[in-house]
């Protein structure tokens, strides 16, 4: 049974609506009853003190591997799980790339009963678009959407057969499904770092800007053809955010998103080839991180994900050219957005710079995921009374320096730990709410 609970004297902010305010919010049966002011009459279980704190609606992460079934020496539906709600992460989506591939409804619908079970946070799976990710046969997307899945993905497997994504696309637009893809041609994207001058002096394969805007004038293409509804993942170049702006000004049903690796990030942080460098798709040039961070402001691009993808030690800690791709995220994605936006640079950040930070991670996915999300999508990513009480409580002024034996996160491998000194960073988790119950809450707790 829900508890009521009580969070008084907090920050009250909600990017969709505009809502900046101190006052308090009251939870009852799973939903906000009531922001700013509460009734006297109002019976709490819990009190939460939020003096200082900025209480938001729960973050909502397009991007995340759970390494969950097939991967679990490299992470556990539990542990990643527990990680987004230290993160303040309370809906995130999977990708396909398990194993078994999630191309088989019985598959999804364990996985949706196991983070239930969790109650750590909302799980959204993505459907393998093609059997086994293999590029060849369509899979069954009407049962998959069934079981639960909220869109078809190939994660980093690129379709070679264009009729097959054509087709893909025109059932995927008839029935009103999304399709999410990455834009990588499969014949250029097989370098481990961006082409220029870092790539070359290092003497590592390149992946040219080439390789991403290739594809994305064949995804922006099949879409005009098919009308079908298609979210760009994980935009990396300055030519790929004008693309995107492009598409976009001539009105076709796109959306996309940017990881929080290529928006702070550039080529030069290799240095000497670190292999927490090692990123799919590859750290670019200033020029393109700058231009990502204007297309995220300008709202070219809809969301910031963190692309937490958990990576054994054993696959890390090789050369760089053989180091599995990939770096924990869950954890950093509210802070790195704070840190985006400017908002870290004062302990109680202005309205607008914090605003900005969080829609990208709130309003931006849950207008990505649109009616996927059902019966939340009216209220998810937002402070709304009888909405859904999915919250995250955090302190602006606290610093942290990311220190991979402290994530709670499987994976300890992120490029922002640097060997011994980290990423200091500003915001710091205290509590996460999913469906009015704590998923998350700091050592010490908040109150009775």
């Amino acid at each position: 049974m829900s508890s009521k609970i009580l969070i008084r004297n907090g920050r009250l902010v909600d990017p969709a609506s505009g809502l900046d305010q101190v006052g308090d919010l009251a939870i009852a049966g799973g939903r906000i009853s009531a922001i700013g002011s509460v009734s006297a009459d109002f019976a709490p279980d819990r009190v939460i003190d939020a003096t200082g704190l900025v209480v938001a609606p729960g973050l909502v992460d397009l991007a995340a591997r759970l390494r969950e079934p097939g991967y679990e020496h490299e992470g556990m539906l539990e542990s990643e799980l527990a990680a987004a709600a230290a993160g303040g992460v309370t809906s995130v989506v999977c990708l396909p790339d398990t194993d078994p591939t999630l191309d088989e409804p019985g598959l999804v619908e364990m996985l949706k009963l196991r983070a239930r079970k969790l109650s750590r946070c909302r799980l959204f799976p993505l459907g393998a678009l093609t059997r086994g990710l293999k590029g060849e046969a369509l899979t069954e997307m009407a049962e998959l959407t069934e079981a639960g899945c909220v869109g078809f993905s190939q994660a980093e497997v690129a379709v070679r057969d264009t009729q097959v994504l054509q087709r893909a696309l025109q059932y995927a637009g008839t029935f009103g499904y999304s399709v999410w893809l990455r834009p990588q041609d499969p014949w250029l994207g097989k370098g481990v770092a961006a082409s220029g001058p870092v790539a070359t002096r290092l003497g590592l394969a390149g992946v040219p800007v080439a390789a991403e805007t290739v594809a994305l004038h064949t995804m922006i293409e099949l879409v005009r053809a098919t009308g079908a509804r298609v979210h760009l993942c994980r935009i990396s170049s300055a030519a790929g955010v004008e693309l995107v702006r492009q598409a976009k000004a001539q009105g076709l049903p796109i959306t996309a998103d940017v990881s929080i690796n290529s928006l702070m990030l550039t080529d030069v942080d290799i240095g000497y080839f670190n292999p927490a460098m090692r990123l799919n798709p590859p750290l670019r040039q200033g020029r393109d991180r700058d231009a990502l961070q204007a297309g995220l402001a300008d709202g070219t691009l809809d969301a910031l994900v963190s692309d937490h993808t958990p990576v054994d030690a054993d696959e890390k800690t090789l050369p760089f050219g053989e180091a599995t791709p990939g770096g924990t995220g869950l954890e950093l994605l509210l802070s790195l957005a704070l840190k985006w936006s400017g908002a870290d640079a004062q302990d109680q950040p202005d309205a607008e710079r914090l605003r900005q930070a969080l829609a990208v991670v709130t309003q931006g996915p849950v207008k990505v995921l649109g009616e996927a999300l059902g019966s939340l999508s009216s209220s998810a990513g937002r402070l709304v009374s009888g909405g859904v009480a999915d919250l995250v409580l955090f302190d602006p002024a606290a610093r942290w320096r990311v220190e991979p034996d402290q994530l709670i996160s499987q994976g300890k491998h992120t490029p922002f730990a640097f060997q011994t000194t980290g990423f200091e960073l500003a915001g710091r988790v205290r509590a996460t709410l999913v469906a009015g119950q704590v998923a998350y809450e700091q050592e010490g707790g908040l109150g009775a």
